[in-house]
C-alpha cells in the first residue's frame, strides 16, 4: 500500500512537473509568435497570441498547432499611404503548420472579427468629414462643411458603408457612399459634396496573408469587420 502511494505521488508530482513545462513552453512560442506578428504587419498597438489544446509540446513536436487565437488592440492599417485605425481584430487561426525553426506557420483555415470606432473612421476618411452611426445597420451619418458658389454650407447625408471588389482585383474595399445628397439637382454640387462625404479604403493590405474580408455592418459602437480565409500567413521570420 505505501508502495502504490509512493507511486501515485511520484505521477502527481512528474505530471505537475510536465504539465508546468508545457506551459511555460507554450508562453514562450505565444509571446514569440505575437512579436514576429507585429513586426511582421509592421503593427502599432498591442498583439496577444494564445495557443489552444493541451499538451502543447506534443503539438510543437507535430508541428501542427490545432488552434492559435490572435488579439490585435489599436491596430494602424496603412494602404496607399494612409493610415487606418482598428481598435479591435480578434481572429482564430485552425490547423497551425509552424515552421522547422518555430518561427511562424501557416493556417489551413482562419476567420475573425475586427471593430473601427467612429472616431478612427473620421479619421480615416481624410476629408475634414465627421462619421456617426447612420441609426440602422450598415448605414453611417457623414457631416462635412462644403464650399458652395463661394458660401460654406454645413452638410449631413446618410452614407451605406460597405465592401466592393478593389479595381485590382485584389481583395475588398470598404466604401461609404451617400445614398442621397441636397441639392444634387444644382450643376457641380453633387460632386462638391461627395469630394467630402464619400471614399474608400483598402483595409487588407494591413491583414495577415490570406485573410480578408467577408462581411460588414454598424451598429452603435462602430463598424463592425467579419474576415476569413485558408492558407493564412500567422508569422514569420
Amino acid at each position: 500500500m505505501r508502495a502504490l502511494r509512493i507511486v501515485v505521488i511520484i505521477g502527481v508530482v512528474l505530471g505537475a512537473i510536465f504539465a508546468g513545462v508545457d506551459r511555460w513552453a507554450a508562453g514562450y512560442v505565444e509571446n514569440q509568435l505575437a512579436d514576429k506578428i507585429q513586426a511582421r504587419q509592421g503593427l502599432a498597438g498591442s498583439s496577444e497570441v494564445e495557443i489552444r489544446g493541451f499538451p502543447f509540446l506534443t503539438q510543437a513536436f507535430s508541428h501542427e498547432l490545432d488552434q492559435v487565437d490572435l488579439k490585435l488592440r489599436g491596430v494602424e492599417v496603412v494602404a496607399e499611404g494612409r493610415k487606418t485605425r482598428l481598435s479591435e481584430l480578434d481572429a482564430s487561426f485552425r490547423s497551425v503548420k509552424l515552421n522547422s525553426d518555430y518561427s511562424g506557420g501557416t493556417a489551413e483555415r482562419a476567420e475573425g472579427t475586427g471593430r473601427i470606432t467612429y472616431a478612427d473612421l473620421t479619421a480615416a476618411s481624410q476629408t475634414g468629414a465627421t462619421l456617426t452611426y447612420g441609426g440602422a445597420p450598415g448605414k453611417v451619418k457623414v457631416s462635412a462643411a462644403v464650399d458652395v458658389l463661394g458660401k460654406t454650407v454645413a452638410h449631413s447625408v446618410v452614407s451605406t458603408i460597405s465592401l466592393v471588389d478593389a479595381p485590382d482585383g485584389k481583395g475588398k474595399l470598404v466604401r461609404v457612399h451617400a445614398d442621397e445628397v441636397p441639392g444634387s439637382g444644382i450643376p457641380g454640387v453633387e460632386k462638391l459634396i461627395r469630394k467630402k462625404t464619400d471614399f474608400e479604403r483598402n483595409l487588407e493590405v494591413g491583414m495577415p496573408a490570406g485573410l480578408h474580408l467577408s462581411a460588414l455592418t454598424s451598429d452603435e459602437s462602430g463598424v463592425h469587420l467579419t474576415l476569413g480565409g485558408s492558407n493564412v500567413v500567422v508569422a514569420g521570420s
